[in-house]
């Protein structure tokens, strides 16, 4: 009754009462009992004559828009979860739908949102140390000697002051490339509150455009436009489950 509940034929109330129908069965054997055991990888399950395709995990690649948090709540804002479709925003048999860590409201781009807890663990561990690509636009231009200076502070570390309750810290090792005079590329393999716009902060300027495209080898998918999202092809799960604690 809890695969069928979760697969949307119902409440468990209403799943119950579909079983006494007969309609249900697993590999054509006939089942009328809620308490049925059923293994999820191998186990055929019809509704109907219909086969049911059992989803364990659901995982999403999200383009985030601005003006929106990473929140299952706000009383404020909208919430990623506001722009998904009613279809994908629910439990599945892996748990609950949720953020792969978080982005600021201000902040666009490569959003996972996955019911996998084992996977989210591994992307959101500082052990893990790995690697997030952004794309920013800078107030200020930044002349080629600067830009020097710029690229070797992030390859050095920048100590980061403390910003309310967060404590100071010096920033990881971190790579910056330059595509002009105020756009340019940072890769981090941390995330700390507020992270890349303190960096800036600290070499007297300030982002005032941010979205991340890359975690590791997965790259946004550049046919998103913001707020859009899709399922993670079998490939770039894969991707993900086998690189374990590491993309790179």
């Amino acid at each position: 009754d809890k695969v069928l509940a979760k697969h949307g034929f119902g409440t468990r109330k209403e799943v119950k009462k579909l079983l006494h129908t007969g309609l249900v069965s697993v590999n054509n054997q006939v089942v009328t009992s809620q308490d049925f055991k059923i293994d999820l990888e191998c186990d055929s399950l019809f509704v109907d004559d219909e086969k049911i395709n059992i989803r364990t995990n659901l995982y999403i690649m999200m383009n985030k828009c601005q003006d929106v948090v990473c929140s299952s709540k706000d009383g404020l804002h909208r919430t990623v979860f506001d722009l998904l479709d009613e279809e994908d925003n629910h439990s599945f048999m892996g748990g609950d739908l949720h953020c792969t860590g978080r982005l600021d409201i201000d902040t666009e781009g490569l959003l996972i949102l996955t019911t996998d807890g084992s996977l989210t663990h591994k992307l959101i561990s500082p052990k893990s140390e790995i690697s997030k690509k952004y794309a920013i636009i800078l107030r200020d231009s930044v002349n080629s000697e600067n830009q020097q200076k710029y690229i070797s502070a992030c390859k050095t570390g920048i100590e980061i002051a403390p910003e309310g309750k967060e404590a100071g810290f010096i920033s990881l090792p971190a790579t910056l490339e330059f595509s002009s005079d105020n756009t340019c590329f940072l890769t981090i393999t941390e995330g700390k509150y507020h992270q890349v716009k303190r960096m800036f902060k600290v070499l007297d300027n300030e982002v005032i455009f941010l979205k991340r495209i890359a975690i590791g080898s997965l790259k946004l998918d550049e046919n998103l436009a913001p707020g859009e999202y899709r399922e993670l092809s079998n490939d770039e799960i894969k991707k993900l489950e086998l690189i374990g604690f590491r993309f790179d």
